[in-house]
């Protein structure tokens, strides 16, 4: 967030925080991109804040109390309070337990496929509506055709990264793997290493596929450890979620750091693996 928005959110969720009986005497900024993720202390809870009008807070906080109840290890609601959406000046706050990361911070593939394949059996226990991947796809399939919004990529990087996504976008819906709910982004940075294990977070991203849809996002390590897995199915999901990541990087509001840099690499990788 920019300033002064990011101080109002900050301002937003402590006094959030305080008016539940919270004890709020400081924030630090965890992470700062579209959504706000602070420490709050010394009553320790996690707020993720985010503008009103750009967040999909209550379907996250839902997917997590689901989740949870079906023993999925996620990240979870701080228990001090009731599990809601708190609005306050213009934003969404909800209020997370914190969780003190532990030795290593880098999880091993044995143990991250671990986490993820029992992510995935207590998720089919869970009914809850969700998008299909080839929505999320699809999303940046448009921001590839906004030029308004990508004025930076040049027509043949536009024509590699739209082509690129249409095609493995239908490579992996008529590969005939059957569907589940799935995290959507389960990441390095979506993952913590806690004295509970390892848990996911940001449950915002989670929609359907093929668990080689997710098992795309992890390090390629951790492929080797999940069981019964399509390799070319995984394949193929790595280069269309390269895509998706790469084409977020030329958005003209990205504020990942160093995005272009990224997104201009990504592209050469997209190339080679074109190439062959």
């Amino acid at each position: 967030m920019r300033e002064p928005e990011a101080r109002r959110a900050v301002a937003a969720a402590r006094t959030t925080a305080s008016s539940l009986g919270l004890a709020v005497d400081a924030a630090a900024v965890l992470h700062d991109s579209n959504k706000l993720t602070l420490r709050l202390l010394p009553c320790d809870v996690l707020a993720r804040v985010a503008p009103a009008t750009e967040h999909v807070s209550e379907f996250e906080v839902d997917l997590a109390r689901r989740f949870a109840a079906a023993g999925c290890p996620v990240a979870s609601l701080d228990p001090r309070v009731e599990p809601v959406v708190h609005e306050r000046d213009g934003f969404v706050i909800t209020l997370w337990t914190y969780y003190e990361p532990v030795p290593p911070q880098q999880l091993p593939p044995v143990d991250y496929a671990d986490a993820l394949k029992r992510l995935h059996l207590g998720l089919r226990r869970v009914d809850a509506p969700a998008p299909h991947f080839t929505d999320r796809v699809e999303q940046a399939e448009r921001l590839v055709a906004d030029r308004e919004r990508t004025p930076a990529l040049n027509d043949a990087d536009r024509e590699l990264l739209g082509g690129t996504l249409r095609t493995l976008k239908r490579t992996v819906r008529e590969c005939g793997a059957a569907d589940q709910l799935l995290h959507g982004e389960p990441h390095p940075g979506n993952v913590l290493t806690t004295r509970h294990g390892p848990l996911f977070i940001d449950l915002e991203t989670c929609c359907r596929g093929p668990v080689e849809f997710d098992l795309a996002h992890a390090p390629e390590e951790v492929g080797g450890h999940y069981p019964s897995v399509d390799r070319e199915l995984l394949r193929d999901c790595r280069l269309l979620v390269l895509a998706m990541i790469t084409t977020w990087r030329w958005d003209r509001h990205d504020r990942f750091p160093d995005g272009l840099r990224l997104g201009r690499q990504w592209l050469d990788r997209i190339r080679a693996e074109s190439d062959r």
